[in-house]
């Protein structure tokens, strides 16, 4: 391990400098090469370093979670935003959306007419110009969005109000399983079709068709999606290794800690839920994997402490350990401590931590 980690204490949260970049400008460079525009998610990272780099790799604007997070991003400079979540508007978030739309152009993803109206509502004709709306659409994970053939009804209701609706967008999140990641792709496909399909009889003029999932990204259809809208790519976590989307030397983020304690059957290192988050999918066969160690398995967390089998390590031994969700562990950490190409280790804030409404 890099001698200049031995200073840090643990736990603590890594980012690999030269990793990150190579995941950024591979993703960049695959868009690319099929005419799709690229359109990070940035509440994996929530870093204005790495939205930086992204834009600069060819990006064309970021994807947000929340109003909140996208100011974030808003004030640094960055101008073309898409909140891929449909957002209710209230009293306390309708100053934040006007003070974002005076900094940035914005999409808005609605599902629903009542939606549409809070919107309208909530946006005084001076800023009309700088809001978009996409209709979100179900493809198969079945958590929000329209059913495809709908989004017209949505886009009718939209429009009366007087607002501008540019396409579609859907999340395949039901790719996240080792055997879905292309139907799920096809599902997306097929639904953004359809909605566009169903737009258009409506009078919309399509110019968005934004999809994208980080396990679904390799499969995605150019000849029907405009727009992909991946996250964990740029870092890296144990869901994309476990699922087959990613290398475990293509992971750019892990939690360094300190094995503190030891049994005949275990380890415990000192990261526990407060640091890895509790996340574990269906397939998933722990709570994150061990760089270092693959065949080795965190097989329990509580707050402090990480229960880690299949790991022979005498106690002060320092483990890498890959979160299995990297967008909740991130935003549990103030920082990352970034290895830099000469191996110096900085810190680069965790700019939009807890922007969560």
């Amino acid at each position: 391990m890099n001698t200049a980690l031995d200073a840090l204490p643990t736990p603590a949260l890594l980012l690999d400098e030269t990793v990150l970049q190579a995941n950024i400008d591979r993703m960049a460079t695959w868009a690319r090469a099929r005419g799709i525009a690229l359109r990070p998610h940035a509440k994996t990272h929530k870093s204005l370093e790495i939205a930086r780099r992204q834009i600069a790799a060819g990006a064309v604007g970021l994807t947000v979670a929340t109003i909140s997070e996208a100011l974030v991003f808003a004030r640094a400079g960055f101008d073309d935003l898409c909140i891929a979540y449909t957002v209710w508007i209230d009293a306390a978030k309708r100053p934040l959306l006007l003070d974002l739309l005076r900094l940035a152009r914005v999409r808005i993803g609605v599902d629903s007419a009542v939606s549409a109206a809070r919107l309208s509502g909530a946006v005084p004709a001076e800023l009309r110009d700088r809001l978009e709306l996409l209709i979100e659409v179900d493809s198969g994970h079945h958590r929000s969005g329209v059913r495809p053939e709908c989004a017209g009804e949505i886009a009718d209701a939209a429009q009366a109000l007087g607002l501008r609706v540019v396409g579609a967008f859907t999340f395949p999140g039901h790719s996240y399983h080792p055997e879905a990641r292309q139907a799920a792709a096809r599902d997306e496909a097929r639904a953004l079709a359809a909605a566009a399909e169903s737009l258009t009889g409506s009078g919309v003029d399509v110019a968005v068709l934004s999809g994208g999932s980080s396990p679904s990204a390799a499969f995605a259809d150019a000849g029907v999606l405009t727009e992909l809208r991946p996250g964990v790519y740029a870092l890296g976590d144990a869901q994309q290794w476990e699922l087959g989307a990613m290398e475990p030397a293509q992971i750019a983020v892990q939690v360094l800690a300190t094995v503190v304690s030891r049994t005949d059957a275990h380890v415990i290192a000192d990261a526990g839920s407060k640091m890895l988050a509790t996340d574990r999918g269906a397939y998933a066969t722990g709570f994150g994997r061990l760089l270092d160690h693959p065949d080795a398995r965190i097989t329990a967390l509580s707050e402090h402490h990480a229960t880690i089998t299949g790991l022979d390590a005498p106690i002060g031994t320092r483990v890498r350990l890959v979160p299995n969700h990297v967008c909740v562990a991130v935003n549990l950490s103030d920082a990352y401590a970034c290895i830099g190409r000469d191996g110096a280790v900085t810190v680069w804030p965790v700019d939009a931590r807890g922007c969560n409404a």
